[in-house]
């Protein structure tokens, strides 16, 4: 007898940790899925639950549709929550054996039958089979002509203030919109377009109001919206007159129609669809704390910019100050007299070593004159010849040095700050103390100070007036 060897990774799994890996991997595989198929085997138990089979030529499928999913006359939706317009029958009404119908809900596995079935949300006739199918057909027709491609949707305006609204007045899907709009962003102005949002007229509503809008010029963004139904009640979106008023609109649309699950023609068109007309609002206003952080944002970035710029200019400034001041008419006289100064003490310094060197050539001489003094006769011709040279040497460094005396003199007295005032000039200074070098910086009325060869004279300006 061969005996089965365990599977190398050493797992063995039981029948409940299986059964938990398939529900696991269906529910995640199928979250939400529409079934088509002939309704068997219904049975309506005291619980309120129901339990059907849907077949097809070729296979069944075990569905169950629990009480919170059967209640008649609910009025709203419960895959979002959003309220119904119009409540559609509980599913029990619908569903008779034999009847073909359209089911809506996700794939799960029941454990203790080991059996997988569809948890039923949504149940509909299958005369919406045809309606689906007219559906799909149309969408190709519609992508055909480019209303659905991406590179013409054109994005929401930000924090909206003219909001043209397409939708019921009468429904709650207006006020879920309104209620939203008011709590949100800086404030806007709406314009309520009212329309029947299904059934007859309809249709005729929606384009009129969408040529409306057009027309008048003012919306910075088109918003339609209403609440969830069946395929049928959503079919006014679907139809091809309403797809191409939103595709010829001047402005972006936004859409907000029926529930997440719901998607129309319109919403497709659209520059940009909400899941529900709440989400509508969400997507035009920011919410109000938001605003109030990107103010606070807005504030401190201002406040370092013009801490920035006056930094700038301060430095700048400085900058200007201090060239300036070193090409004021006061520095550069400043500067000539310094080197004034520093002439007539080099001028000093050269006399000093000039008799220094002639003292030391007299100490020099001053032994050889005794000798001659010594001896009378064979002295007295050298002494006339060295006399002589030495006047000569002396009249000659004199000459030169006099020369130089004069050229150190003359340059002086060219650098000399007060020699224009003695030429008859005068310096001008306005009431900050500061030269004044051109007309136009003078005003009439403005008081200055003119400064003479031998005193100051206080004046006032009668006029001015520039000459080139």
């Amino acid at each position: 007898m061969q005996t089965l060897s365990p599977p190398e990774d050493g797992i063995i799994l039981g029948v409940r940790a299986l059964t938990e890996r398939l529900r696991r991997t269906l529910e995640a595989r199928f979250p939400f899925v529409w079934v088509r198929g002939e309704v068997t085997n219904l049975s309506r138990p005291a619980s309120g639950h129901v339990y059907f089979s849907l077949k097809d030529a070729d296979a069944q499928l075990q569905c169950v549709c629990f009480r919170d999913r059967n209640r008649q006359g609910r009025s709203f939706d419960p895959l979002t929550g959003e309220v119904y317009d119009k409540p559609p029958p509980a599913p029990s009404e619908i569903l008779q054996n034999g009847l073909e119908v359209l089911c809506a809900g996700h794939v799960g596995v029941y454990a203790p039958r080991g059996v997988y079935q569809l948890v039923v949300d949504l149940v509909q006739p299958a005369g919406a089979g045809g309606l689906a199918q007219a559906f799909e057909e149309r969408k190709r027709l519609l992508a055909a002509r480019g209303y659905f491609a991406l590179e013409r949707k054109r994005p929401l305006p930000r924090d909206p203030q003219r909001v043209a609204l397409l939708t019921s007045p009468f429904g709650a899907a207006v006020h879920d919109f309104l209620e939203l709009s008011r709590a949100r962003g800086s404030g806007a102005h709406i314009r309520l377009f009212p329309i029947r949002v299904q059934g007859e007229g309809s249709v005729e509503d929606v384009t009129r109001a969408m040529r409306e809008v057009a027309e008048q010029g003012w919306a910075e963004v088109v918003v339609i919206v209403r609440g969830g139904g069946s395929l049928e009640d959503l079919w006014t979106f679907n139809e091809e007159e309403v797809a191409a008023a939103i595709f010829q609109s001047p402005v972006p649309v936004l859409a907000g129609i029926g529930h997440e699950v719901d998607v129309t023609l319109a919403d497709m068109t659209a520059d940009v669809r909400a899941a529900t007309p709440s989400h509508a609002a969400q997507l035009l206003w920011p919410s109000r704390a938001e605003l109030t952080q990107r103010v606070d944002e807005w504030e401190l970035a201002l406040r370092r910019a013009a801490s920035a710029a006056l930094d700038r200019r301060d430095r700048a400034l400085e900058n200007a100050a201090r060239l300036l001041e070193q090409r004021s008419p006061e520095r550069r006289l400043e500067r000539l007299e310094q080197r004034a100064v520093l002439h007539e003490d080099r001028l000093h310094a050269a006399m000093r070593r000039l008799l220094d060197e002639a003292a030391l050539r007299l100490e020099r001489l001053e032994p050889r004159l005794r000798r001659f003094e010594r001896e009378p006769d064979s002295r007295e011709a050298p002494l006339r010849l060295l006399e002589t040279r030495l006047r000569g040497a002396v009249a000659s460094l004199l000459d030169r040095r006099q020369l130089l005396l004069e050229r150190l003199d003359a340059a002086l007295a060219g650098k000399d700050p007060e020699a224009p005032l003695r030429r008859g000039y005068a310096l001008l200074r306005d009431a900050g103390g500061r030269p004044v070098v051109s007309a136009a910086a003078l005003r009439a009325g403005d008081a200055i100070a003119v400064r003479l060869r031998d005193g100051r004279v206080d004046a006032v300006v009668t006029g001015a007036h520039k000459e080139h």
